[in-house]
């Protein structure tokens, strides 16, 4: 089977699996919250319940090491973001949305981690590193689909109920499209003469993961409230879903942009990417639709990106064991991703409103691009020649 077909259609299950399974909240909570079904605090505390479940999925991923297990999780989370995506068309209130997106959070999980273990040994073996860090850009399109039907949908005057089955429909569809081309797990080999012990190097890992972590509470607040915030500022009008659609296509073109650069130097990318988020989510204090706007640019652009870059250093710092680090830093992202709603609830519950939470995502993504420049830079040095062009 051809490479470009595969990493096409992993590309194309993470599109469903992240901007439908994971991320379809974020459109959804303007008509949640004036459809009386949750409040801007309830918002927060089912998106945590969503980032619970990513955590536990990936912490799950890292114990999958057999391909029958690694297949087992990834159809497993793929037809679960299609159904429980339907079932949310039945749910009402609190308690039914906050489980149905937990559940939609550990089906994503298990589907990240085995895509982007996947991927990037097909990219690998067949020498094409490039496109298998396009693979990246694949939930960004689906946050734009689904912003966009969000938009469609507000035109039409349909209500979430309407919207929820819209976007099953639209994840049925590319699941049963992508079926037959994914890639199939295989068991990971070791170069002759390598101990386990020095195929599956730690070093490094551990910083990574708290950088990941911050990174997670950074970035999850603008793209969590985004939609409320710009439904807020312009009092409803359909002009408010375009922020997210967006947001959307920023972060795909924000991948192809740093795949464009020489394949060294991760670290300095690494950091460049974390320190415009903060920027972008500092802009979004502004209140007004410039801020919004650079919030979209400066958090968007650089999303994907920082996340192809932390699977790259990974891989950089230990290309045999991609499976379980990117298990691993995912369970470091979803622990932030999930401190990152709770702060807005407490925030908007003692304060009114969530600047202090933005404020504190902002100086959280500045230490991370201290973190990454300071310590990854010198860990490069060690780096395998032959890992850095991966």
């Amino acid at each position: 089977m051809s490479p470009f077909v595969q990493l096409l259609a992993s590309a194309m299950a993470l599109m469903m699996a992240m901007g439908i399974g994971r991320f379809a909240l974020t459109p959804q909570l303007p008509r949640l919250i004036t459809e009386g079904q949750l409040d801007l605090t309830a918002g927060g505390l089912v998106a945590a319940a969503n980032y619970l479940g990513y955590f536990l999925g990936a912490v799950d991923s890292m114990f999958a090491r057999q391909p029958g297990q690694v297949r087992l999780r990834l159809l497993a989370g793929l037809w679960l973001c299609v159904l429980l995506t339907l079932a949310s068309w039945a749910a009402d209130g609190f308690w039914g949305h906050m489980l149905l997106r937990f559940g939609t959070g550990v089906a994503s999980a298990w589907v990240l981690v085995m895509i982007t273990s996947l991927s990037q040994q097909v990219a690998t073996a067949y020498g094409r590193p490039r496109l298998g860090a396009l693979v990246f850009a694949g939930p960004g399109v689906g946050i734009a689909l689904t912003g966009l039907l969000a938009l469609g949908a507000h035109l039409l005057g349909l209500g979430s109920a309407a919207l929820w089955l819209i976007y099953a429909v639209a994840a049925l569809v590319v699941l049963l499209a992508v079926l037959p081309w994914l890639p199939q797990p295989q068991a990971t080999k070791v170069p002759s003469g390598m101990t386990d012990s020095a195929a599956v190097p730690t070093t490094g890992i551990g910083r990574l993961g708290v950088i990941y972590a911050l990174y997670g509470i950074g970035y999850i607040l603008p793209a969590t409230f985004l939609s409320q915030m710009a439904s807020h500022q312009f009092q409803g009008h359909w002009a408010a879903d375009l922020f997210w659609p967006a947001f959307g296509l920023a972060a795909a073109l924000g991948v192809v942009l740093v795949n464009l650069r020489r394949p060294t130097r991760t670290s300095t990318w690494l950091s460049a990417t974390l320190w415009l988020q903060g920027l972008g989510v500092l802009a979004c204090l502004l209140g007004d639709g410039l801020g919004l706007a650079l919030g979209v640019l400066l958090c968007g652009a650089p999303f994907l990106a920082c996340m192809q870059l932390v699977m790259q250093r990974s891989r950089e710092l230990a290309p045999y064991a991609t499976q379980r680090n990117a298990g691993l830093l995912t369970a470091c992202f979803a622990l932030g991703q999930l401190s990152g709603p709770l702060l807005a609830a407490a925030s908007t519950h003692y304060w009114g409103g969530l600047q202090p939470a933005l404020m504190l995502a902002a100086g959280g993504l500045g230490l991370a691009g201290v973190l990454a420049l300071t310590g990854l830079s010198a860990a490069q040095v060690s780096t395998p020649r032959a890992c850095t062009s991966s």
